[in-house]
C-alpha cells in the first residue's frame, strides 16, 4: 500500500498524520544501504526485546535513530527554504490542510 505524499514530496500521510520522507537527494545506492541497515537494527531491537536484553535494546534503538537521521526522516530537515518541519503533526492542522481535505474527499 502506498501512502499519499504531499505535493512538495516532504511528507507521506498515515492515518491523517504527516511523516517526513527520506531525503530525495540520497543516491539509490546510499538509500538502499541505509534501509538494509535500518531493517537489521529493527530486527536487533525486536530480538533484544524478545529476550529482555535492555542494554542491547538501547543499542539497537540508537542505531535506528542514527539511520533515520542519515535518511533525513529525523533530525535536521533536508530542504533549505526555511519552511518549518511538520513531522508527526496532523495534516489538518498544518499548511497541508487544504490538500489533505481535498485528498480525503476523493477517497
Amino acid at each position: 500500500m502506498r501512502y499519499p505524499v504531499t505535493p512538495d514530496g516532504r511528507y507521506f500521510v498515515v492515518r491523517g498524520r504527516l511523516w517526513r520522507c527520506s531525503n530525495p537527494k540520497l543516491s539509490d545506492e546510499r538509500r538502499t544501504e541505509l534501509v538494509k541497515a535500518l531493517m537489521l537494527a529493527r530486527r536487533a531491537k525486536q530480538q533484544a526485546m524478545r529476550v529482555g536484553d535492555n542494554a542491547a535494546r538501547e543499542v539497537a534503538r540508537s542505531q535506528v535513530e542514527a539511520i533515520k537521521v542519515a535518511l533525513g526522516e529525523r533530525g535536521p530537515v533536508w530542504w533549505d527554504d526555511g519552511t518549518p518541519d511538520f513531522d508527526r503533526h496532523l495534516a489538518r492542522t498544518t499548511p497541508y490542510a487544504e490538500w489533505f481535505a481535498e485528498l480525503s474527499r476523493r477517497t
